[in-house]
């Protein structure tokens, strides 16, 4: 390694590659693992290919495919009216379905469209009930369709909403079942108040309500729907509820 032998001057060598494979010239790497000795033949132009007798020499059809794209000339066909050339008509990525993109469901919003997902905890945070519909209807619709939907025998005494659930007429049906509906009153609020300061000290409480959407939205099946089918996502949704269940007792 430290040491190299000195050239012949006097014969200088026909061929550089006649030395042997461990000489290496000072100062330089050996960098090429192939023997000097096998390079002459590797070094070869390659021989000719003899042609496959069993492959068509042309491929039917591309003479009718290249005149509809090209000119005699050459050049791509333009168009007669602008006179401008004509993309290709390639397909990528693109939705073949002439209709527009849905499932059931779905209902507008002032996004777009998507789905409302109703929930009811406890008072630690935990589900007790869950249902989902299109997001067209109000929520005030839609209390009675989450209760039945609850995973106990017993109806709870008090829940407890936001603005949105401020209606005489909700208040009424709740009442008939011996519910209690706590929601403060709305800014533009016409008729009579009737709730009073005592009830809303428990609106504190909502906060859970909205740490269950939180953990609900841990789970990337449940934050964006990708179902077409309601079912199919509110299973999703259940298996989610059950998870955050064991994690609450367990």
């Amino acid at each position: 390694m430290g040491s190299h032998k000195a050239l012949n001057t006097k014969n200088p060598s026909p061929s550089r590659w006649s030395r042997k494979a461990t000489e290496v010239e000072p100062g330089c790497d050996e960098r090429d693992p192939v023997d000097p000795s096998f390079r002459s033949s590797m070094a070869r132009y390659a021989g000719s290919i003899s042609a496959v007798s069993d492959v068509s020499s042309t491929i039917p059809g591309m003479d009718s495919i290249r005149s509809h794209s090209t000119h005699p000339g050459g050049t791509r066909q333009r168009s007669p009216r602008t006179g401008r050339v004509r993309p290709l008509g390639v397909l990528h990525r693109r939705d073949l379905h002439d209709r527009e993109k849905g499932g059931f469901g779905i209902g507008k919003t002032k996004r777009g469209k998507g789905s409302k997902l109703m929930a009811v905890a406890d008072r630690t945070g935990l589900p007790l009930a869950v249902y989902v519909t299109s997001a067209s209807p109000h929520e005030v619709t839609l209390v009675q369709d989450t209760l039945k939907e609850r995973i106990l025998r017993s109806k709870p005494s008090r829940l407890i909403g936001d603005l949105a659930y401020d209606s005489d007429k909700l208040d009424a049906q709740l009442a008939k079942q011996r519910i209690e509906m706590i929601a403060p009153h709305r800014f533009n609020r016409t008729k009579p108040r009737s709730q009073d300061g005592r009830p809303l000290r428990r609106y504190r409480r909502r906060w859970k309500i909205e740490r269950l959407f939180a953990w609900l939205q841990n789970f990337r099946r449940i934050l964006v729907r990708h179902d077409r089918y309601l079912d199919n996502f509110l299973s999703f949704i259940h298996l989610g509820c059950i998870l955050i269940l064991l994690r609450g007792y367990f």
